[in-house]
């Protein structure tokens, strides 16, 4: 996409990019797996195919902006997305973005930001792919997709991808218990579409349209007619672009769509949400020279609400919201600097004024060797959901934007040790400290006050090293994160307990390891991710023990007449390791998954 990402105005902040090849390997998997196993993020997961939510930084599941090709799409009920509707096969480019960035990417984005993106690709033809997955209990996957591109006359070219995916979680366990843990059973059935089409003319005008449809089906205990409990939720994401002469105009539309009902399915509660979106961008180069670059970008977004739920009453709720912001990005040989600034206008609500600045600066430079060091601060908010405002009774409308201001600060450095091997190697450390910090208090009967701040700090450690020659490659990724989490001030007598104590669900430690060997088209990966213990009360009396995940996973690449074949053969929780969900309930222990793509050649 030629549009600018947000994460070119963040200076001075961590970016992680999720390579090509992590996203093939985990093309079968939904966001939760490739994250949780390669970052991080700590995840509130109930389980294969339920929901899964993200703690980023210790901050909570409201706290992390998702991004589709520049626009949010946390669900505005609940304020938060669940990322095991997220399938990883969906998508062309997947970046994190750690820390604040509430100047670029607006509300949410209080702990970081999940980047998602598509790419148009110009090679002329048509290419298909197929994929099967086969895995334990009963647990597959199917997956088609088509690329294709040519001209269009002799102005215009035409790049599209049309994709289509269909998961069954049975969740058929051999077993009900794991160390007297129950296994809570349930059933997903996940589908989804997605349309790309990019239109390119010879000037350099560029016309996009990207759709995405999905369709989650929850079933909670389902042989217990009287306890099970369905979540259907269904998402339509419409987005229009057109960029010319350093212009962006996009509109887009968003559908979300929630029913509940536990015991009788024939009556649920019903949630409709929708959004209409504009957004309009210039890009100016004040100064443009081989050592200096200058550039600033201003804009405004306007989006219209409009949700109707039974817990609001069933009346009609409407809002408008608008931002608008300026953002400045000089270049030079050694230095990188971003100035940002954004004002968000919100009915009925007054956001805080959001700026930011961020460095980088490149200490050493050598064909060899580079060391660069990078600081920013920043500002950030939220916007209450619309359940913390509307809901009956328990809502509040005049709750205020909750407001932190987010310091980091860190070394990044890469080495080329010889030809062959090459080193990566960044250290981060933040100080985030959020206020008004919303809660549903059970003192008040869970009304929704602005009680609490928390204050999160911590550092991230990671470091790569790889290896390549003739037709051997090795490689090792290794990543390390200290987060503590908690709520510093009190707001009755009974949260003197609380204060100080680790968030609930935040590991203090967590810890990954990557590492692979490939010789040629044959590749074995093992793939591990490792948290200290998560506490499950708010005073850390009560807590679930640390657990460290292993997962192998090898892979080849062959051919069946034209058509490239790879198979995937993966071992997940090859230590029988006891995995705990937010529900106390145990994950399956060891189970396994055969994965087939076929790539068809270019027609």
């Amino acid at each position: 996409m030629r549009a600018i990402a947000p994460e070119r105005f963040l200076a001075g902040q961590k970016l992680q990019r999720i390579d090509s090849i992590t996203l093939v390997q985990f093309r079968f998997g939904s966001l939760t797996d490739l994250l949780a196993l390669n970052t991080p993020l700590a995840f509130k997961n109930y389980g294969p195919g339920q929901l899964a939510t993200v703690a980023f930084r210790g901050t909570s599941a409201n706290h992390t902006a998702v991004l589709w090709n520049g626009i949010n799409i946390n669900q505005p009920n609940l304020g938060q997305t669940d990322f095991s509707t997220l399938p990883v096969a969906g998508f062309d480019r997947l970046a994190v973005q750690y820390g604040s960035s509430a100047s670029t990417v607006g509300s949410d984005a209080v702990g970081g930001s999940i980047l998602l993106g598509s790419t148009p690709g110009w090679q002329s033809g048509v290419r298909a792919t197929t994929g099967q997955q086969f895995a334990s209990f009963r647990n597959n996957k199917m997956q088609l997709g088509i690329r294709y591109a040519s001209a269009l006359g002799q102005s215009w070219k035409l790049s599209g991808k049309t994709f289509a995916y269909l998961n069954q979680f049975s969740n058929d366990y051999p077993y009900t218990e794991r160390q007297h843990y129950f296994l809570e059973p349930s059933t997903t059935a996940q589908r989804g579409f997605i349309q790309d089409l990019y239109f390119l003319h010879k000037s350099g005008r560029q016309i996009s349209v990207n759709a995405w449809l999905t369709d989650n089906d929850l079933i909670i205990t389902p042989q217990d007619t009287i306890a099970r409990e369905r979540t259907r939720t269904k998402s339509a994401r419409l987005l229009a672009t057109y960029e010319a002469n350093r212009m962006t105009f996009r509109v887009g539309w968003i559908r979300d769509v929630l029913d509940y009902a536990k015991g009788n399915f024939d009556t649920p509660s019903h949630t409709e949400t929708e959004r209409l979106i504009s957004r309009a961008e210039r890009e100016f180069s004040l100064v443009s020279t081989n050592t200096k670059q200058l550039n600033l970008r201003i804009g405004g977004e306007w989006s219209h609400y409009r949700t109707r739920t039974d817990g609001y009453g069933g009346q009609l709720i409407q809002e408008d919201r608008g931002d608008i912001y300026a953002l400045l990005r000089f270049q030079t040989t050694r230095w990188l600097v971003s100035a940002n600034i954004r004002q968000a206008f919100v009915m009925r609500f007054n956001p805080p004024l959001t700026p930011s600045l961020g460095a980088e600066y490149q200490l050493v430079q050598h064909s060899r060797f580079k060391l660069t060091a990078k600081g920013s601060i920043s500002r950030n908010y939220r916007v209450p959901t619309l359940n913390e405002r509307y809901w009956i009774e328990l809502g509040n409308p005049n709750l205020l934007p909750e407001s932190g201001l987010n310091f980091e600060a860190g070394l990044a450095a890469n080495a080329s040790l010889s030809d062959r091997v090459n080193l990566t190697a960044e250290l981060t450390g933040y100080h985030n400290r959020v206020d008004n910090w919303t809660y549903w208090n059970p003192t008040t009967n869970y009304h929704v006050e602005n009680l609490q701040l928390v204050v999160a700090r911590g550092f991230e450690f990671n470091t790569s090293l790889t290896y390549a020659q003739n037709i051997w490659r090795m490689g090792l990724r290794l990543g390390y994160a200290l987060t503590r989490s908690s709520q510093e001030r009190a707001y009755n007598a009974y949260s003197q307990d609380v204060i100080g104590k680790q968030l609930v669900y935040v590991p203090i430690h967590t810890g990954t390891l990557n590492t692979y060997l490939q010789y040629g088209q044959t590749r074995l990966s093992v793939q591990m991710q490792a948290n200290s213990r998560r506490y499950i009360t708010f005073d850390n009396s009560q807590f679930f023990k640390g657990v460290m995940l292993t997962n192998v996973l090898l892979e080849h690449t062959a051919k069946l007449g034209p058509a490239p074949i790879r198979i995937q053969g993966q071992v997940n929780n090859v230590f029988d390791a006891l995995i705990l969900g937010v529900s106390r309930n145990a994950f399956p222990g060891r189970n396994w998954a055969i994965n087939l793509i076929i790539n068809f050649p270019s027609l």
